[in-house]
C-alpha cells in the first residue's frame, strides 16, 4: 500500500487509479492480487470467532487455498522485481528456491504419506461405540511399530471410503501404540467424525505423522496428574497405558457433560483395577465464572486448592492437559498459582 501511495504521489494521480494501473498493467500483478485475496481469506477464516462457525471440513478446504495464494504471488516477484530482472543468477536462485520448497511440500505432504501407508498396509479392523456419542476405530497393518508413534501423539487420518476421503482429520492415539495396532477415539460432532461410524473393516487408511510433543519423554517427575475434557481424555489414556508408575502414583481427572458422555471408560476402569490409577470425574455444565474448568455447581471452589486437594504435593507430579483451549488455560492458571513449574505442565490443544 505504501509503494502504491508513493507512486501515486510521484505521478500526481489518485492512489486508486495507481493501484488499478498496477493490477492491470504490471506483469503478474493480477495473479498476485488474487493470491493476496486468498491469503486474506485463510487468515479471516482462522480467526477464532469465524472458525467456530465453520465445519472442520469447510475450514480445511479453505485453508488449502493458502498454497494457491502463495503460488500466485511468486510470478510477480520474479517477473518485475528489480533484484531479479537485473540478474540472471538471482532469478535462477529464487526460482530454484521456490521449486525446492514446492518439491518439499509435495514430498512430505503427498508422497511420504502415500508411500508410508502403502508400505504398512493400514486398514480398519474394528469400529465400536465409545460412550453416548463417541466412536472408537482400530487400525492395523504391517510393522506399525516402525511408524515410531508414541502415546500422546496424533496423526492426520484419511479413510479411503469414498468421495471426500482426501480431507484429513487430526485424531490423537487413544491407546498405547506399542504393538501393530493404532486406536483412535473421537466424539461425533460433525460430518468427519460422524463418518467414522460408517467405516467398514478392511477400509484402507492413509496417515500423516506422528505429530505432537505431549509424550512421556517430557516427563521429569515421579508421579502423573492427567486432566482431560471431552475427547481430550483419549491421549491421556494412551499415556497412562504406556508410562510406568506405581499404584496410586497416577491421577486422572475427567470432565464431561455427564458420565454417559465419557470416552474410554472401560479402559480407565481397567487401569484403575490393574495398575492402581486414581480416577476423579467432574461432570456437568461448565462454569461461566469463578473456577471455569470445573462444573458450574462447583464454580465457587478455589481451583488451586482443589488441585492440591486432589494430588497433595504437586511438586512430585508432571501434569498433562488435553481439552478445549479455554478450559486448559483456566487449569494452567490454577496450576501455576498452586506452584507447579511451567516446565512440568504438558499440553495438547484438542480442537476439530
Amino acid at each position: 500500500m505504501l509503494i502504491t501511495a508513493g507512486y501515486a504521489i510521484t505521478a500526481r494521480t489518485n492512489v486508486f487509479v495507481q493501484a488499478w494501473d498496477f493490477v492491470w498493467d504490471y506483469p503478474g500483478m493480477l495473479l498476485a492480487t488474487a493470491g493476496t485475496a486468498l491469503l486474506i481469506l485463510v487468515v479471516a477464516t482462522s480467526i477464532r470467532r469465524a472458525r467456530r462457525r465453520l465445519r472442520y471440513e469447510s475450514w480445511h478446504l479453505l485453508h488449502l487455498y493458502g498454497y494457491l495464494g502463495v503460488g500466485l504471488a511468486i510470478p510477480h516477484m520474479l517477473w518485475t522485481g528489480a533484484d531479479f530482472t537485473a540478474s540472471a543468477g538471482a532469478t535462477f536462485y529464487w526460482w530454484a528456491l521456490w521449486a525446492v520448497t514446492a518439491a518439499c511440500v509435495l514430498w512430505f505432504r503427498v508422497a511420504v504419506p502415500l508411500l508410508r501407508s502403502a508400505r504398512h498396509g493400514l486398514r480398519v479392523v474394528a469400529v465400536a461405540p465409545d460412550g453416548r456419542d463417541g466412536i472408537s476405530v482400530r487400525v492395523a497393518g504391517r510393522d506399525v511399530h516402525r511408524l515410531r508413534a508414541r502415546a500422546g501423539q496424533f496423526f492426520i487420518w484419511r479413510f479411503l471410503d469414498g468421495p471426500g476421503w482426501t480431507r484429513g482429520h487430526p485424531f490423537s492415539l487413544a491407546a498405547d501404540p506399542a504393538g501393530d495396532e493404532l486406536v483412535i477415539s473421537a466424539r461425533r460432532i460433525g460430518d468427519g467424525t460422524d463418518r467414522l461410524a460408517e467405516l467398514r473393516p478392511g477400509t484402507r487408511v492413509m496417515v500423516e505423522g506422528p505429530y505432537g510433543h505431549m509424550t512421556g519423554e517430557r516427563r521429569s517427575g515421579s508421579r502423573l496428574l492427567m486432566l482431560g475434557a471431552g475427547a481430550g481424555v483419549a491421549p491421556l489414556v494412551a499415556l497412562l497405558e504406556s508410562e510406568p508408575y506405581a499404584p496410586g502414583e497416577a491421577i486422572l481427572v475427567t470432565r464431561d457433560h455427564s458420565a454417559a458422555h465419557g470416552l474410554r471408560r472401560a479402559e480407565i476402569d481397567r487401569l484403575a483395577m490393574s495398575r492402581g490409577l486414581v480416577h476423579y470425574t467432574l461432570h456437568g455444565r461448565r462454569a461461566d465464572a469463578g473456577t471455569t474448568w470445573v462444573p458450574a455447581s462447583h464454580a465457587e471452589w478455589d481451583g488451586a486448592r482443589l488441585l492440591q486437594r486432589i494430588a497433595g504435593d504437586l511438586s512430585l507430579y508432571d501434569v498433562y492437559l488435553c481439552g478445549p483451549l479455554p478450559w486448559m488455560q483456566s487449569i494452567r492458571r490454577d496450576l501455576r498459582t498452586a506452584g507447579v513449574p511451567a516446565e512440568r505442565i504438558h499440553s495438547e490443544a484438542f480442537a476439530v
